[in-house]
């Protein structure tokens, strides 16, 4: 491991660190979380949106951001709080956010092709796409995961067998050697790159067609607020890759204004494409009107019943 236990683990910093980073996390998990909630809702509860594949990909979106950020919890918390976990499990509850990290890029470059799909293949597409959507999901979080638990095997090599059930205060985290990096600045760039492939070819398939109307005008600037949400998304990661894991207050100043930018664009990746859907802003209103009418038809039969119990008592 190069993050050593002679300077790191006992470190305020690291302690310091995870604190901070545990609280973000809490306040972006219960954001995503409340957004995600009620967009599988409305999905789920319609025939028609759950055909459309767009929006299947955005519930795994944001079912990835809600998990990313649980588990930052768990695993900063445990940092944090000294819970002296197995090495055993602080690997494993970091390889699982580091998953579903890897699925928040992954889904968003599923999403943009599957736009770009639409939008200039619109006869053939639908079909192909409707027919291979699981299938492709299948393939790439299997390659995701196949890929980390091999890095893990690669640079978990050190620890003995019986070393990895022991407890360790701060949780250190491996995956931070050579080809761990190399591989993560792969894993990052291909996605990446089929994102702005695909926004490449729907922004000049909409300047070939000619239409520079109203329509056209809009879905141009939700592909620039789209590209910038995504910027915030990567450029940090790609910073976090790049510079591993260092010790001194430089670093950490630098690493927690890192995940500051970094926390800041999953707490709105949600509203950036979950409720901006216009789908989904058709049917949110009336969703919404239907849960108040429900929360307030089940308070007045709660009044009337506390109202009818009085009167029994006094009757009685």
């Amino acid at each position: 491991m190069n993050l050593s236990s002679e300077h790191c683990n006992i470190s305020d910093w690291l302690r310091l660190e995870a604190t901070v980073k545990a609280s973000v996390y809490a306040v972006a998990f219960s954001i995503a979380t409340s957004i995600t909630v009620v967009v599988i809702v409305i999905v789920s509860q319609n025939l028609q949106l759950r055909k459309e594949v767009r929006l299947v990909l955005l519930c795994h979106h944001l079912l990835c951001i809600s998990s990313y950020c649980g588990l930052g919890v768990v695993f900063q918390g445990m940092r944090a709080l000294l819970a002296n976990s197995p090495l055993l499990l602080c690997w494993l509850v970091f390889g699982a956010q580091l998953s579903v990290g890897e699925g928040i890029l992954l889904t968003l470059a599923l999403m943009a092709l599957n736009t770009y799909l639409a939008i200039c293949y619109p006869l053939n597409s639908p079909s192909f796409v409707d027919s291979a959507k699981y299938r492709i999901l299948a393939g790439s979080w299997t390659t995701v995961i196949l890929k980390n638990v091999g890095l893990f095997l690669i640079e978990g090599t050190n620890p003995t067998p019986a070393s990895v059930l022991l407890s360790a205060p701060l949780c250190p985290v491996i995956l931070n050697g050579t080809p761990a990096r190399v591989t993560g600045m792969i894993f990052l760039a291909l996605p990446l790159s089929v994102i702005l492939v695909s926004y490449y070819l729907i922004y000049r398939e909409g300047k070939r067609a000619g239409h520079f109307n109203r329509s056209n005008i809009k879905a141009r600037r939700t592909v620039l607020v789209h590209l910038l949400q995504i910027s915030l998304h990567v450029i940090p990661s790609l910073m976090f890759v790049g510079l591993g894991k260092r010790c001194g207050a430089s670093f950490f100043a630098l690493n927690l204004v890192l995940f500051g930018v970094f926390a800041f664009a999953q707490c709105f990746n949600p509203l950036v494409y979950g409720l901006c859907s216009r789908d989904l802003q058709r049917r949110l209103y009336p969703w919404l009107r239907c849960q108040r009418k429900q929360q307030g038809a089940g308070l007045n039969k709660t009044l009337v019943l506390q109202r009818n119990s009085r009167l029994d008592r006094c009757v009685s």
